[in-house]
């Protein structure tokens, strides 16, 4: 390995430490040559996946990716970075446990809402909207009404009484 300041092949570890839930060793390297820091990962090398994309492309998975999108529905949530990366973690391992090694990005996005859904319900409905490619508010009420449906009954009432004061309001 070189290091990506200087390019020079030897270098020192300073520490190591198991991150990801185990899945990977994080390592802060010295680089010999011009003594800068720079910190590496080992990861076990899964089976690549293959996701099919809705218009039909074929693309390997890519993590960062995922991860990206789904920092950006939560963003100003409160959710910890570390949380989101361990959720991608969990997604990941879900699709690396299943026996097909191609998979939807439908199926992706569905196993990314399963998990925002306990997770932030604010985020969970920024990522449908991009996701399912909200047209119209008529989306994001059908969204909202099956959340309040799946919560508590005074959750229903607060979302039922929302949605007739805009259409009220927006007629």
């Amino acid at each position: 390995m070189r290091c990506p300041f200087c390019q020079h092949p030897n270098h020192r570890v300073l520490e190591s430490r198991v991150t990801e839930a185990g899945q990977s060793i994080r390592r802060r390297r010295d680089c010999l040559n011009c003594q800068r820091r720079f910190t590496t990962y080992e990861r076990i090398e899964f089976l690549p996946i293959t996701v099919l994309k809705q218009n039909g492309d074929r693309e390997c998975f890519d993590r960062s990716k995922l991860l990206r999108g789904i920092v950006q529905a939560c963003h100003k949530t409160g959710i910890s970075t570390v949380r989101l990366e361990a959720l991608v973690d969990e997604i990941e391992s879900e699709l690396q446990q299943r026996t097909s090694r191609e998979v939807t990005s439908l199926e992706i996005g569905e196993l990314v809402l399963h998990h925002l859904k306990s997770l932030s319900e604010v985020a969970y409905v920024r990522f449908a909207s991009v996701y399912r490619q909200f047209q119209s508010i008529r989306d994001f009420v059908d969204t909202l009404e099956d959340l309040a449906q799946r919560s508590s009954p005074a959750a229903t009432d607060i979302a039922a009484e929302t949605i007739n004061d805009y259409e009220f309001t927006h007629s």
